[in-house]
C-alpha cells in the first residue's frame, strides 16, 4: 500500500509541478513578451557560443552508439519478452515515427534551408550564388536531415523500449536510471528528470502548433489569397485543436495510425509529382551528388567549430540550433517511437529510425530543394530564394506556383501538413499523460484532453502575443539538460545490456531472457497496450 501512494504522490507531483512551471512560462509570455524574448534569446546566444562543441560532440556520441547497438549482436535482443510480436505493421510502424520526428518540418525545411545555404553558404566555403554553393547547400541540409537527428531521437527511444516492454519499468526517461542510481530515481531526482521530460514536450509541441497557425495560414494565403492576419491563424490553430483532441479519444491503432497513414500515402504523391514535372535529372544528379559529398565529409562535418576563425553566426543559427533542438525533442518522439515498437529487434529499431528515415530525408530534400536551387539558378521564378528566406512558411506554395496544377497541389500540400500536423500532436499528447501519470501507457482520456487544451491555450497565447520566436528558444534550450539527461541514458542502458547479456553478446549475438517480472499493487507496467485489452483513455 505504501508503494502505491508513494507513487501516486510521485505522480501528482510531476503533474502539478510541470503544469504549473508551463502556466508561469506562458504567462510571462503574455504579459512581457519582450521581456521574455530577450531573456531566452540572451540565455540561447550563450549556450550556442560557449557550448557548441558539448552538442557537437554528443551528437556524434549519440550516433555512434545507436549505430554500435544496430551492428553488434546486441542488435538481436528484442524489445519485449523473446515471445513478443509487433503490434504494428512495417508500413503503420514508419509511418507513425516519421510523422512524429519530423513530419510537417520536413515539408518546408526540404526546399527552404537548400536555398538558404546557397545565398549564405556554410564556412564561406563556396561564392554564394554559385554552382559549388548550390553542391554545399544539399550537402549541408543532408547533414542536418539525416544521420544524427534521428540517432538523437534513437537514443531516447531504445532505451525507454527496452526498459518498459523487457524490463517491465514504468514508461519514464528516470526509470532508466536504476541501473547507475538505483532507488533514488523513485525520489526528487527522478521526478526533476521527468519534469524536465514533461516541459521539453510541452514547449516543444507547442511551437509546432504555433507553427501550424502559421503555415496553414501563409498556404491559405498564397492559394486562395485569404487573411494572414492572427484571426485566421487562431481559427486553424482551433481547427487543428478540434481535430487532434478528437483523435486522442480514440486508441493509437485507430487514431494516430490512420493519420499517420494517410499522411504517408499522400505526401509520396507530391514527392513524385514535383520528381516528373520537375528537373528529375538535375534532381537524381543532387540526390546522387549531395549522398557522396555527405558520406564523404561527414567526420569533418560533425566536428567543424572554425575555432580561430571569427565567428560569423552561421554554426548558431543552423547546426548547433538543430542539434539542440532535436535534443530538446527526444523525450517526445523517443517515447512516442518506444511506445509503439514494442516486439521489435534492436538491429529492426535502428534500421527504421535512423536509416528508412534519413534516407526519405535526403530523397524529399534532393528532389525538392534540388528543384528550387535549379528554379533560383535559372532566374524563372525571380528571387526564389530571397523569398523563401524572408518567409519559409511561404516558400513551399510560392515554389508550388512555378509548376502545373498549382491550385490542387497547393491543396494537396495543406492536407498533409494539417494531417501531419493533427497526428504530431495527438502523439505529443499520448507521451505527455504517460509521463505525468507515473509511465502509465494508456492515460485517461481527461489528462490527455487536458495536455490538449494547455497546448493549444500555449500555442495562442504566443500567437497573440507575437512571443512564438521567444518560446523557440526557451524550448531549444532545454536541449543542454537534455544532453546530459542523453549521455546517461546511453551509459545506463550499456551497463544494462552488458549486466544482463554480457560483453561477448556483442561479438556471439547471444542473449539470455529477461527474468518474469509481475506488476505489484495492481500497477500497469507494459508501455505498450494489449490489442485485446479495453483501455481507458
Amino acid at each position: 500500500m505504501k508503494k502505491s501512494q508513494n507513487k501516486r504522490a510521485t505522480n501528482h507531483t510531476v503533474f502539478a509541478v510541470s503544469m504549473a512551471v508551463s502556466a508561469l512560462v506562458v504567462l510571462w509570455g503574455a504579459v512581457d513578451p519582450t521581456g521574455f524574448g530577450t531573456v531566452t534569446t540572451q540565455l540561447f546566444n550563450h549556450v550556442v557560443s560557449d557550448l557548441s562543441w558539448f552538442f557537437l560532440l554528443t551528437a556524434n556520441l549519440f550516433l555512434v552508439f545507436v549505430i554500435y547497438l544496430g551492428l553488434s549482436g546486441y542488435g538481436r535482443i528484442k524489445l519485449g519478452a523473446d515471445r513478443d510480436e509487433p503490434e504494428f505493421g512495417r508500413m503503420s510502424w514508419f509511418a507513425m515515427m516519421f510523422q512524429a520526428g519530423m513530419g510537417p518540418a520536413i515539408i518546408f525545411w526540404g526546399l527552404a534551408e537548400p536555398l538558404s545555404h546557397y545565398v549564405d553558404v556554410p564556412f564561406g566555403l563556396a561564392p554564394p550564388g554559385s554552382d559549388e554553393a548550390a553542391g554545399v547547400a544539399i550537402k549541408y541540409s543532408f547533414f542536418h536531415w539525416a544521420l544524427h537527428p534521428w540517432a538523437i531521437y534513437a537514443v531516447a527511444g531504445l532505451a525507454v523500449a527496452y526498459f518498459t516492454h523487457r524490463k517491465k519499468e514504468r514508461g519514464l526517461l528516470s526509470a532508466i536510471f536504476r541501473p547507475l542510481l538505483g532507488d533514488r530515481v523513485d525520489g526528487p531526482l527522478g521526478k526533476v528528470i521527468d519534469v524536465l521530460a514533461v516541459l521539453a514536450v510541452v514547449f516543444g509541441i507547442a511551437v509546432a502548433l504555433g507553427q501550424a497557425g502559421l503555415q496553414m495560414t501563409a498556404g491559405l494565403g498564397e492559394t486562395f489569397g485569404l487573411p494572414t492576419g492572427i484571426v485566421v491563424q487562431l481559427i486553424v490553430l482551433a481547427l487543428t485543436t478540434a481535430a487532434f483532441m478528437g483523435s486522442a479519444t480514440t486508441r493509437i491503432e485507430h487514431g494516430i495510425k490512420w493519420l499517420s497513414n494517410i499522411s504517408m500515402l499522400i505526401a509520396p504523391v507530391l514527392l513524385i509529382f514535383y520528381f516528373v514535372v520537375g528537373p528529375s535529372i538535375t534532381q537524381i544528379n543532387a540526390f546522387t551528388e549531395g549522398l557522396g559529398a555527405y558520406l564523404g565529409d561527414i567526420v569533418p562535418m560533425s566536428f567543424r567549430l572554425d575555432a580561430f576563425s571569427p565567428d560569423d553566426g552561421w554554426m548558431g543559427s543552423w547546426t548547433v540550433f538543430y542539434w539542440s533542438w532535436w535534443i530538446a525533442w527526444a523525450p517526445y518522439v523517443g517515447l512516442f517511437m518506444a511506445r509503439i515498437s514494442r516486439g521489435r529487434t534492436i538491429r529492426e529499431f535502428v534500421a527504421a529510425t535512423v536509416l528508412v528515415p534519413s534516407l526519405v530525408s535526403m530523397i524529399w530534400i534532393a528532389v525538392f530543394g534540388g528543384a528550387a536551387l535549379q528554379l533560383a539558378r535559372s532566374g524563372l521564378a525571380g528571387d526564389i530564394a530571397q523569398t523563401v528566406q524572408q518567409s519559409p512558411a511561404a516558400g513551399m506554395f510560392v515554389f508550388i506556383q512555378q509548376y502545373p496544377m498549382a491550385g490542387i497541389m497547393s491543396v494537396i500540400t495543406l492536407i498533409v501538413l494539417w494531417v501531419f500536423f493533427v497526428a504530431g500532436a495527438d502523439a505529443g499528447t499520448v507521451v505527455l499523460g504517460e509521463l505525468s501519470t507515473g509511465g502509465e501507457p494508456n492515460p485517461k482520456t481527461w489528462v490527455r484532453l487536458l495536455w490538449g487544451v494547455l497546448l493549444a491555450g500555449v500555442a495562442a497565447v504566443l500567437l497573440v502575443s507575437g512571443g512564438l520566436d521567444g518560446l523557440q528558444k526557451a524550448s531549444v534550450l532545454t536541449g543542454t539538460p537534455f544532453a546530459i539527461i542523453l549521455v546517461g541514458i546511453c551509459a545506463a542502458f550499456y551497463k544494462t545490456l552488458r549486466d544482463e547479456h554480457g560483453p561477448t553478446s556483442a561479438r556471439s549475438g547471444a542473449h539470455a531472457a529477461p527474468p518474469e517480472e509481475v506488476p505489484q499493487d495492481g500497477e500497469v507496467a507494459v508501455v505498450s497496450a494489449e490489442p485485446t485489452r479495453s483501455e481507458s483513455r
